[in-house]
C-alpha cells in the first residue's frame, strides 16, 4: 500500500475509533444514573411451608371473616386452596359473588402474589373491604397450580398439564362442558367445583409477570429481581381476544380505578388501531390485531352460568388490586341504571333490543333463575310484531314446544292459534295487534341442543326499552293481562341509557304454568318526532314545471 495512502487513512481510522470509545463513554455517562433494579435487591419467593402458615394465620385471625378451603391437592399432595371472604353474621341472600384466581401463576407469579396482596386488603378493617365484606362473597383461588408456583416455574402442572388452557377444547366434551383429563389435572377440577358451587357473577383471572422467558439453565433460584415488570393489560389478553368482558364500560372502570392509583393500562387493538381478523384474510393478517378467539378454561364459567369474565396482565401487585377494585366495586351498585346493584349478568337472551332477563328481588333468586335461564335459552324463540312502530311495542318469547308450533309469522294465524292457550286473553292480544299497521311477525327461531328450552321454574323477566325520557305508559299486558306497578310480578319503569326502561316480572309460580309469553306496552311519547326527507323547494318546482 503506498505510503501517501497511509499517510491519510490511519489517522482518520485512529480519530473514529477515538470517536466510538468517546461516543459510547457518552452514552454510559447519560444512563449512569439509570436505576439497576436486577443488581439490587430479589423478590422474596414465597415457599410451600410459608403459604400454608399463612392460610392458617389468616383464618385463625379472621374467623368471622374468613373461611380458607382444600378444595384439591396436586399430584404430590400439594394444598389448593379457596379463601372465602365475606362477612359471616350477615345472609348471603342479597350478596353478590366475586371469583378470583391466577391460573397462570406457576410461570406468571405477579398474578399470585396480587391475589394474596388482595386478599389481606379484603380482611383489612379499610372501610371498603368492610362494605365489599358485607355486600358480596369473595372467593380467592391464590396458586391453582402449586407444583408450578413452587417447584416447576411454568405454569404446568407435574403431568404437562396447563390450568389456564386445559390443552385447548380437544380435551373438553363441549355437549357436556366436562374436562376429559381430571384424573390428570386436579387444579383444572379444584376450579370446575368453585365455579359449579358458586356459579358466581363476576370472575377475574389474574396473570402476570413471569420466568417463562428463562431457560432452565438460566432459572437459578427462581427469584425475580426487583423492577422486573411487563406491560399492562386490562380487561383482555393479547394472545386471545374472547377472554374480555361483553361490556367494554367495565374494562374502562377498572383501567380507570388503575389511573387513579397512577397505572395506565394498554388498550389492545383499540391503542393499536386495529381491526379484528377474520377467517379467510391469512394473506391480510398483518392489518388486523394480533389476538385470536382460543378456549381457555377460565370461559367455563361464562358458557356454564352466564358468568362475568375479564383478566388483567399485571406488572406491579398494587396496580393489580387497584384495578381488581375497579371491578369489585361495580358489584357494590346498580350498573347503568339497573334497578338492584350488582353485576350486570341478568340479560340471557335478546331480540332486536329487547331482552329475556333474570327474575328475583335478591341476588340468590337472581342467580338461581339467570343459570336456569342461561342454560335454557338456546331453544328459546322470540319475536315482535313488524315493523316495528312509535307508540307501540310487543315482544313475544315461546320457552316449550307447544308454545313454539303457535307462533306464526301471519298475525291472523298467530292470533287464531292463541285459542289453544288458556291462560292467554286472546281478545286483549288480538285488539292491541289489530289497532297497529304491523304486518307480520319477525321470528327468531331458538335452536336449543332439545329442540326448546323447556317451562321455566325460576321466574324470568322480560326487558323493552323505549326510545323516549318520560313516555304515558297507556297499557303493560302480559299474555293479555293488564299488569300493575309491582316489582316481582308486574312491571317496573325507569328511564337509563337514554331508554325508558319497561320490566315485566314473571314469578316462578306463574313461569311454571307458562309457555309463551306476549308482552305488550301501548304509550304516548312525550315528543314528536318525524322522519323522511323532501328536496329543496326550488328542485320541486322544477320538476313540475319540467314535467
Amino acid at each position: 500500500m503506498p505510503r501517501s495512502w497511509l499517510s491519510v487513512y490511519v489517522p482518520v481510522l485512529l480519530l473514529i475509533g477515538l470517536g466510538t470509545t468517546s461516543m459510547a463513554q457518552d452514552v454510559e455517562s447519560r444512563l449512569a444514573p439509570m436505576p439497576r433494579p436486577w443488581e439490587g435487591e430479589k423478590v422474596h419467593r414465597l415457599t410451600l411451608e410459608e403459604y400454608q402458615a399463612t392460610m392458617a394465620y389468616w383464618e385463625h385471625h379472621h374467623p368471622k371473616i374468613l373461611r380458607v378451603e382444600v378444595v384439591e391437592r396436586s399430584a404430590e399432595g400439594q394444598p389448593i386452596y379457596l379463601l372465602k371472604i365475606t362477612d359471616f353474621s350477615l345472609s348471603d341472600e342479597d350478596k353478590q359473588v366475586a371469583l378470583m384466581t391466577a391460573m397462570h401463576g406457576g410461570a406468571e407469579r405477579s398474578g399470585s402474589t396480587t391475589a394474596l396482596h388482595l386478599a389481606q386488603w379484603l380482611l383489612s378493617d379499610d372501610p371498603e373491604a368492610v362494605e365489599m365484606r358485607r355486600r358480596q362473597i369473595l372467593l380467592i383461588m391464590p396458586i391453582i397450580d402449586p407444583y408450578a408456583f413452587f417447584v416447576g416455574h411454568r405454569s404446568q402442572n407435574s403431568a404437562g398439564i396447563r390450568s389456564y388452557q386445559g390443552g385447548g377444547a380437544e380435551n373438553w366434551d363441549l355437549e357436556t362442558l366436562t374436562y376429559r383429563k381430571l384424573d390428570q389435572a386436579p387444579e383444572i377440577k379444584a376450579f370446575l367445583s368453585v365455579v359449579d358451587r358458586y356459579q358466581p357473577d363476576a370472575y377475574v383471572d389474574l396473570h402476570g409477570t413471569g420466568l417463562q422467558s428463562y431457560p432452565p439453565e438460566k432459572m437459578g433460584d427462581g427469584k425475580r429481581y426487583q423492577g422486573q415488570t411487563m406491560f399492562e393489560v386490562t380487561g383482555s389478553a393479547y394472545s386471545n381476544f374472547a377472554l374480555r368482558p361483553w361490556d367494554w364500560r367495565i374494562s374502562e372502570a377498572m383501567i380507570q380505578a388503575g389511573l387513579e392509583a397512577g397505572y395506565p393500562s394498554d388498550r389492545y387493538e383499540a391503542d393499536a388501531q386495529r381491526g379484528f381478523w377474520v377467517p379467510g384474510l391469512d394473506s391480510l393478517a398483518d392489518r388486523f390485531w394480533t389476538g385470536r378467539a382460543l378456549f381457555y378454561t377460565a370461559q367455563y364459567a361464562y358458557i356454564r352460568y352466564h358468568t362475568l369474565l375479564t383478566v388483567l396482565e399485571i406488572g406491579w401487585e398494587q396496580s393489580g388490586v387497584e384495578r381488581v377494585k375497579g371491578l369489585l366495586r361495580l358489584g357494590n351498585r346498580p350498573w347503568q341504571g339497573e334497578p338492584y346493584s350488582g353485576y350486570p349478568v341478568d340479560r340471557v337472551k335478546s331480540y332486536i333490543g329487547h331482552f329475556v332477563t333474570s327474575w328475583g328481588g335478591t341476588a340468590k333468586e337472581r342467580r338461581r333463575s339467570r343459570v336456569e335461564l342461561w342454560e335454557k335459552q338456546a331453544g328459546f324463540t322470540q319475536a315482535v310484531l313488524y315493523p316495528q312502530t312509535d307508540g307501540r311495542d310487543s315482544y313475544i318469547v315461546a320457552v316449550d314446544e307447544e308454545s313454539t308450533a303457535i307462533l306464526d309469522a301471519e298475525p291472523t294465524l298467530f292470533l287464531s292459534n292463541l285459542g289453544r292457550l288458556s291462560y292467554v286473553d286472546q281478545k286483549a292480544v288480538e285488539s292491541f295487534t289489530n289497532m297497529g299497521p304491523e304486518i307480520l311477525m319477525s321470528i327468531s327461531k331458538g335452536r336449543g341442543r332439545g329442540g326448546s328450552g323447556g317451562l321455566v321454574q325460576n321466574g324470568l323477566g322480560f326487558r323493552l326499552r323505549l326510545p323516549y325520557r318520560n313516555p304515558e305508559l297507556l297499557d303493560v299486558r302480559l299474555n293479555g293481562h293488564l299488569l300493575e306497578k309491582r316489582a316481582r310480578d308486574g312491571y317496573q319503569s325507569w328511564y337509563a341509557n337514554g331508554f325508558t326502561q319497561v320490566q315485566v316480572q314473571v314469578p316462578p309460580d306463574r313461569a311454571r304454568e307458562t309457555g309463551l309469553f306476549i308482552v305488550t306496552i301501548g304509550y304516548v311519547p312525550n315528543e314528536k318526532r318525524e322522519y323522511g326527507w323532501t328536496p329543496p323547494q326550488e328542485v320541486l318546482e322544477s320538476l313540475s314545471r319540467n314535467r
